[in-house]
This record gives C-alpha cells, sequence and structure tokens, in this order.
C-alpha cells in the first residue's frame, strides 16, 4: 500500500532523494563512510557546500548582494536571532501577526528590543480573513518588519510582499520557501526552517543582503551572529552535516524537474483539486477567504465533530497519515508541501469523499 504523509512538519521528503540517500547512506562518493562520517572541512563535503549554494541561488535567482547562510536552531531560532542582528536603538521592530507562529516570533522580539505588533487577521462572514497588504499601517520608523508568509496552523498564505521606505523586511519562509517563485530582491532577510520544503529538521537558511551584516545589533551568541556566520562560510561551529547534504540534494532534484516554476505549477494544481472538491462538498468546509488561503497547508472541517476519529482512523488505514488538525483549530490539515505528489491529493479526494457518502 502506498502511504502519503500530509504531516505538517517534518514533512515528507522527494522519495528520488530519499532513495538516493539510502543509497549513499554507508558509502559517499566512494569514500566508504558515510557523509554524517566525514569532516565538514574535508574536501569533499565543502565542494558539496558550494554546490548546495550555487543550486539554491540558481533555484531563487540569489544575486551577490546577499549572503546564504547555513544554520542551527530552525525557525525559532530565527526569532531570536532577528532582533539581536538588526536591532537599532530607538527603533521598534514591527511585527504582523497573522496566526501562531508570527505571534511566537513577537513574544521572541520583545526579549531583546521595543515591538510594534499589527494584527492583521480579520473576520469575513465566519472566514479567515487577513488585512490587503497595501493596507497594513506600518509605522514609519522602524528597525524592521517582520512577516510571516504562510502560516501552517490557520492555512493563510500573504502573497503580496510588503514595502517600507527604510526599514528592512524579513520574511519566515520555513513554510513556503521554493514552493512558488518569489522575487528575492524584494525581501532584505528570508529565513526558513529546513523541514517542510528544504530536507530534514535541524537546518536553518538565511538569505541576508549583505549590507545587514554591518549592523551593530545587539550582544549576541556566536552562533546567532550573521556576520560572524557569513565570514566563517556557516562554519562556526561543526553545521549539521546530514541535514545540509539532503538539502543538496534535494535542490538538485527541483532543478532537475524544472527549478521553482515547475513547483509552483505543481503545487497550483494540487491545491486547487483540493478546495475544488472541499467547496462544492456540503459535508466539509474551509475557513479561510479565498484570495489567502495557503498553497501548502490546508485545514478544513467535517460537518460533525463527532465523525473525526473514525476520520483520522480509516484515513490512516488507506495510507494517508497526519491528517489530524493543530490542536489549535481542530478539524484536520492535509499539508501538501513540495514533495507530496499530486496522486496523494487525489487519493485524499477520493476518500474524503467515501467518507462522506458513508457518514451522509
Amino acid at each position: 500500500m502506498t502511504v502519503f504523509n500530509f504531516c505538517a512538519g517534518p514533512a515528507m521528503l522527494p522519495p528520488e532523494v530519499m532513495k538516493k540517500a539510502q543509497q549513499e547512506f554507508l558509502d559517499w562518493q566512494g569514500l566508504g563512510v558515510s557523509v554524517m562520517e566525514v569532516s565538514h572541512r574535508s574536501k569533499p563535503f565543502l565542494a558539496m557546500v558550494k554546490e548546495c549554494e550555487a543550486s539554491l541561488r540558481r533555484l531563487m535567482n540569489i544575486s551577490n548582494d546577499y549572503e546564504v547562510l547555513f544554520m542551527h536552531g530552525g525557525g525559532r531560532g530565527q526569532f531570536a536571532a532577528v532582533p539581536l542582528n538588526l536591532f537599532v536603538s530607538g527603533k521598534p521592530g514591527v511585527y504582523v501577526e497573522n496566526g501562531i507562529w508570527s505571534q511566537g516570533a513577537t513574544v521572541e522580539g520583545k526579549k531583546y528590543l521595543d515591538t510594534h505588533a499589527i494584527d492583521i487577521r480579520c473576520d469575513n462572514n465566519g472566514q479567515f480573513d487577513i488585512v490587503p497588504v497595501s493596507q497594513w499601517k506600518l509605522p514609519n520608523d522602524a528597525a524592521f518588519v517582520h512577516y510571516c508568509p504562510n502560516e501552517t496552523i490557520d492555512g493563510i498564505e500573504i502573497f503580496d510582499v510588503p514595502k517600507h521606505a527604510t526599514a528592512p523586511i524579513v520574511a519566515d519562509m520555513s513554510s513556503n520557501i521554493l514552493s512558488r517563485e518569489i522575487n528575492v530582491n524584494d525581501f532584505d532577510v528570508i529565513y526558513a526552517g529546513a523541514q517542510k520544503n528544504i530536507g530534514p529538521s535541524g537546518l536553518c537558511i538565511v538569505i541576508i543582503k549583505k549590507a545587514l551584516l554591518e549592523r551593530e545589533g545587539l550582544v549576541k551568541p556566536s552562533i546567532l551572529d550573521y556576520a560572524l556566520e557569513a565570514k566563517q562560510g556557516s562554519m562556526y561551529n561543526t553545521p549539521p552535516t546530514f541535514a545540509w547534504y539532503l538539502a543538496a540534494e534535494v535542490f538538485k532534484y527541483l532543478e532537475s524537474i524544472g527549478g521553482v516554476k515547475e513547483m509552483e505549477s505543481r503545487n497550483k494544481a494540487k491545491a486547487q483539486v483540493l478546495y475544488d472538491y472541499i467547496d462544492k462538498s456540503d459535508f466539509y468546509n474551509n475557513k479561510v477567504a479565498a484570495h489567502c488561503r495557503s498553497l501548502m497547508n490546508v485545514p478544513f472541517w467535517l460537518k460533525d465533530d463527532s465523525l473525526n476519529e473514525a476520520f483520522l482512523s480509516q484515513a490512516e488505514k488507506a495510507g494517508l497519515v497526519a491528517l489530524e488538525g493543530h490542536r489549535i483549530v481542530g478539524g484536520m490539515r492535509a499539508s501538501i508541501y513540495n514533495a507530496m505528489p499530486l496522486e496523494g491529493v487525489h487519493a485524499l479526494v477520493k476518500f474524503m469523499d467515501t467518507f462522506a457518502k458513508e457518514n451522509a
């Protein structure tokens, strides 16, 4: 039986990448040892690192105006790193909140600097909705503007990019990096935990304008110092080598299928299949306004919550796993990141339809 993993993270990886990693697990590049067992400063590993960054730069069209860092600590580590590095005396960190993760960034930011939080969530006839980017009331003076383009719990995605006359735009793209084409030049800092669309957990990628590395910021742990990490080639200390290797393999895979443009086309097709079925159903519903529905995380609710356990149990038996919604919002959630094939979404819709007919 084919199993389709809809976990919100750590998420599934491309089977092609997993099979290659399996083949190389004990013997990487003919060295007779695993990539996990070689020095991160050895010539083979450094060559892999160089190509990994070059591959990501090609995929996202990242110019030489930006440094690409491979760091520890996941997205939450960056909740601290951003204010520590981008602090400017007398200026607040501006945090745009559209869900739990963006709120978490605000909470962490308050430990280090004055914050100005803007909640853009609103109710639209009972639907989760957000204020359009053009209507965000950003203060004139700010150390930076931080937002999360994709909120995994509520299934809200922001497709427009905010602008500010003087403050750097910082985006937490942990759950939607590489899922659709963006213009990196619209941002000053992009960071992303790896465990959704890049690779296994333990790695975090930071794309930062080189000019921002000149900011003194606050006294900070060296492991969270952007300028130091850039100077050290992301090797101030031993990096998560296996996660880095797998990220490189994922980037190669994405390039081989046509890059982010092709991935965006696939992701839109998957999301449309699932949203179209839910919208036509009187058994399921999605509570997110159409213009801000996530391409990556699709929450949905059954008309009768008492059927939730039966739905999850039967889905798992059918090879559809990790569909339970987040405890905060309940219901179900299908995370359909890059590695989820269209076949997986069709299998889910087929099961949902059968379950609805049997429990009408």
